[in-house]
């Protein structure tokens, strides 16, 4: 008499392996997209500091506050998906001294 009337199936190594590695390279995409927007936003920190006109400072504050939303903690299974929380906290610091900056051109222009 059997057991189990199902065996029970476990997924090959070649599917684990490429379940693996996709979300390794997910990843790492994302990780790419979150500096990529850091990076839009300090251009657009330039352009506000040298143009200082309200349009470039509100691009500029639309800019940093996702930016800021990008760096929150990402729930489960997205933790692989954010920067790693020395990076990120790093950012948030930054994050802070833009709107700080943004405030002082605001003022420079009002």
């Amino acid at each position: 008499m059997p057991l189990a009337s199902n065996p029970i199936k476990f997924p090959s190594r070649s599917k684990l392996r490429k379940t693996r590695s996709t979300k390794r390279i997910g990843s790492v995409n994302v990780i790419a997209e979150i500096k990529a927007y850091i990076a839009i936003r300090d251009g657009l920190l330039a352009e506000a500091e040298q143009l200082k006109t309200q349009a470039k400072i509100d691009s500029l504050a639309v800019a940093n506050d996702f930016v800021q939303s990008c760096l929150k903690a990402a729930r489960l299974p997205y933790e692989s998906q954010c920067l790693p929380e020395a990076d990120a906290q790093r950012e948030r610091k930054r994050c802070e001294g833009v709107r700080s900056r943004i405030a002082e051109l605001r003022s420079q222009i009002a």
